[in-house]
């Protein structure tokens, strides 16, 4: 039977960051692969997660599985700190998943179950996984247009004239906050308009939620979410990986918001299901420490103290980055880092220069242009600016 299978497509950053590992130069710098580290290449854990560990380990007695779909707790804990305290006009169902990409898959999963012949309208710049998680699930997928490639700005007609194809049942993908790879987020007035236009032809968005917090406050960072919310239907990905630093626990909930409590009783029954034939049981430690920190003011305050301060170094690396492109390329066109949010950002790099800053310069950055700023610090950025501008001149 084995004989039979062939080599698969390479993940992109699991190669870069084998072949990062392998380069023997003492200045190389990692600029790919999503997860924050600190000054000292680190990516520590919170001290909120830690105190909440040690409490769960004092009083917890038992091992035992908890249900299909996770702990209620948990569920009620991510739902208020996206949405806010649910109403009785909030009809909602959740289901943990073993991270934020199980729970996209688990969200696309439960729409196919429900239209399968949707289409999924997934942004031109994403996640690479979004396109696999949706093609892996037999679905047809669409892209619509999202960054104009002379401003390096949010294409705002380009992605409502192409979301405006959509279809009653077809589900749009958008990401909640720190748009990945590009950093650039819709303006207030551009949620609206994307709100205004599922509201119109009855699409169902599925909004990935995996870096709550990097950009602005929590509360901050949900505002597109509270806005989408007020459709009749939802699906939300969440994952705790980055915004709790709970990477290795793989923490996820799917919720989906249903029209009415009879649709959300159907939706918690499917949401079973997936959980039943996918992992069955799904994992409670993480979920729980989320609920914890959640349910605790004081280590909510100490969490949201310790996101507050990634935030903070993700924003002076922007702009110590920005400055040092301005003076040695004498343009302003790299300014936009310093207005765009999160993690990321892109660079018209493309795939011949991504390869000579790899080769020439030890600086390793994922696809055409993909950067972490985390690696950006006050030791790399002098590093990383000379090799840009000399292979952007």
């Amino acid at each position: 039977m084995f004989e039979r299978l062939t080599p698969t497509d390479p993940d992109a950053i699991l190669a870069l960051m084998q072949a990062f590992q392998a380069d023997p130069r003492p200045g190389k710098v990692d600029l790919g692969i999503g997860v924050w580290r600190d000054a000292d290449g680190r990516t520590p854990v919170f001290s909120a997660v830690k105190r909440a560990e040690k409490r769960i380990w004092k009083r917890q007695e038992t091992k035992t599985y908890v249900s299909f779909r996770g702990d209620a707790a948990f569920h009620e804990a991510v739902s208020n700190l996206l949405l806010g305290p649910a109403t009785d006009g909030q009809w909602r169902a959740a289901s943990a998943t073993t991270g934020g990409t199980s729970a996209v898959q688990t969200a696309l999963t439960l729409a196919r179950a429900a239209h399968p012949d949707l289409r999924v309208w997934i942004p031109a710049e994403t996640w690479p996984n979004h396109w696999v998680l949706a093609r892996s699930l037999g679905l047809e997928t669409r892209s619509f247009a999202y960054i104009d490639p002379d401003t390096q700005e949010i294409d705002r007609a380009g992605l409502l004239r192409d979301l405006d194809r959509a279809q009653a049942g077809d589900v749009v993908l958008l990401h909640a906050c720190c748009h990945n790879p590009t950093g650039a987020d819709p303006d207030a007035e551009l949620q609206a308009a994307i709100v205004a236009s599922l509201a119109r032809t009855g699409a169902v968005p599925v909004i990935d939620c995996a870096y709550l917090g990097f950009g602005a406050t929590p509360e901050e960072d949900s505002a597109f979410l509270r806005r989408l919310s007020t459709l009749p239907e939802v699906l939300i990905a969440f994952s705790g990986s980055k915004s709790f630093g709970l990477y290795r626990e793989r923490v996820g909930l799917c919720l989906a918001l249903a029209d009415g409590p009879q649709a959300r009783d159907v939706v918690e029954n499917h949401l079973t299901r997936i959980n039943r034939v996918t992992y069955s049981f799904p994992p409670d430690h993480g979920a729980r420490t989320v609920t914890e920190i959640l349910g605790d003011q004081t280590l909510r305050t100490e969490w949201q103290d310790e996101l507050g301060s990634i935030r903070d170094a993700i924003t002076t690396h922007r702009a110590r980055l920005s400055e040092a492109l301005r003076m040695r390329l004498n343009t302003d066109r790299f300014d936009r880092l310093t207005r765009q949010k999160g993690m990321f950002a892109m660079l018209p790099l493309g795939e011949a220069r991504v390869a000579e800053l790899r080769n020439a310069h030890g600086i390793y950055i994922v696809g055409a242009g993909r950067i972490n700023m985390a690696g950006v610090t006050e030791e790399t950025c002098a590093t990383v600016a000379d090799a840009l501008a000399t292979v952007l001149r």
